[in-house]
């Protein structure tokens, strides 16, 4: 009997000795639970590597933009496919249902809650809108509220009632670390020393943590005139007012959205998903964003590198004389390749990494802004060149990289290492994008 009471007493002293502070020993914040990251929907992991950004072939056009170097960049996921219609379209959609219950939360309707409310019953400040609140349109008094969210009277077309999408306005916030690293922390002033330059590019004193907190709105709504515009004496009209709502276009790469509000979907995407994982008592997980440019180019290049275009040959044709991209093959001739205009993404083969269309169908917006010696000047460890351009700025600092080539381009412009640019604020036809994910490890 007294062995078995020694024996625990001797269990006990050694399990306690394990317990925080106990023995003196660092053992790390105990109680948090190991976290693996879960694949994300519809992405592919890029695995970290270093490869050789710059041409792989002759610069057919003398554009002198590009250099052969060596780089590194580290591992992230990207979307297999360019962001579709239908996945944009939910973004509007949410923009849209946020106002409507947005307004009638101010309302305050009665027998209605768009507003959650505590466990005392009062509103959050600032509000927090209610989810699982319906909207009863047969209700007059809601629809009384909501009706200066659609065109008025005198603009609608057949006398059909539709959201005026000029109202579509997100409002976004998101920090900005370059900025926030200029900046010092006095701690015997207990003020910070630097500057700030906001938005509008007015430069004041940094007063605290929210000096860096950038805050914009934006239209979602994508140009849809775009196909008209980008075109003279081309008769385009019905992809104008069918291509972007149109249950037909689902699977079709969205196009006519600028490069901010690119940028305000992946913002809006994060959120999205954070807000999810939180619900469920989930970690963060890192902010979607546009890929740079040296992350675009090689997840084109699909592992392999010095290839001209991202399924490995120097030609655009398979060995069964099929084009292998949807571009402008031959002068006055969109259709050999399958597609007069956008194709359905995934109608052609992924590459390596398994990314559709990284050449072709649409081009892609990149969070680089351009610069033609940006590849001279700009680090070897995930090079990355920025600059938040402000409204008044000349339109050179607007310049915006995109890659890819579209479907109206040559076959120069799809080759991998191809830069081109457009102007932030434009919206054109032929322009899209995807987003990327930093992996949350080393490797």
């Amino acid at each position: 009997m007294k062995k078995v009471i020694l024996l625990v007493l001797t269990v006990t002293v050694i399990l306690t000795a394990c317990g925080p502070g106990n023995n003196g020993e660092l053992i790390g914040v105990q109680g948090r639970k190991k976290f693996f990251e879960p694949e994300p929907f519809e992405m592919s992991f890029i695995p970290a590597g270093s490869f050789i950004i710059g041409p792989s072939d002759q610069d057919a056009v003398n554009a002198m933009n590009t250099v052969s170097r060596s780089v590194t960049v580290n591992a992230f996921w990207m979307d297999q496919t360019e962001i579709t219609n239908n996945k944009y379209r939910q973004f509007v959609y949410w923009v849209r249902d946020s106002i409507f219950r947005t307004k009638l939360g101010d309302a305050a309707i009665a027998d209605y809650q768009f507003f959650r409310v505590d466990e005392e019953g009062n509103e959050y400040d600032p509000p927090v809108i209610n989810w699982e609140e319906k909207i009863d349109f047969k209700n007059q008094e809601i629809l009384d509220i909501l009706e200066e969210m659609y065109y008025p009277p005198e603009e609608r077309f057949a006398g059909r009632k539709q959201t005026d999408v000029r109202k579509l306005n997100y409002s976004y916030f998101w920090v900005d670390y370059k900025q926030a690293s200029r900046s010092r922390y006095n701690g015997e002033t207990g003020e910070y020393e630097g500057k700030v330059t906001g938005l509008d590019g007015e430069e004041s004193d940094v007063v605290n943590r929210s000096s860096f907190i950038m805050h914009d709105e934006v239209n979602v709504y994508p140009d849809t005139l775009t196909w008209i515009r980008d075109f003279t004496y081309s008769f385009n009209e019905p992809f104008a007012s069918l291509y972007f709502w149109h249950p037909s276009y689902d699977d079709y790469p969205v196009v006519g959205v600028t490069w901010k509000q690119a940028n305000a979907f992946s913002i809006w995407r994060t959120e999205f998903l954070n807000a999810s994982l939180r619900a469920q008592g989930l970690v963060d997980v890192h902010a979607y964003r546009l890929p740079l440019e040296t992350e675009w180019e090689y997840a084109a290049r699909g592992g392999l590198d010095l290839s001209m275009y991202p399924w490995g040959g120097p030609y655009t044709r398979n060995y069964l004389g099929c084009f292998l991209a949807n571009f402008k093959p031959l002068r006055g001739n969109y259709i050999d390749d399958g597609a007069v205009y956008t194709a359905k993404v995934t109608s052609f083969e992924p590459n390596e990494f398994g990314l559709y269309e990284m050449s072709g169908n649409v081009a892609e917006w990149t969070r680089c802004a351009y610069h033609p010696s940006a590849y001279v000047f700009t680090h070897d460890l995930n090079p990355d060149y920025q600059y938040n351009a402000r409204p008044d700025d000349p339109p050179i600092l607007k310049r915006k990289s995109i890659r890819g080539g579209s479907w109206k381009d040559i076959a120069y412009f799809l080759q991998t290492s191809t830069r081109d640019y457009e102007y932030q604020d434009s919206a054109k036809c032929y322009i899209g994008f995807r987003n990327v994910r930093d992996f949350i490890g080393v490797d």
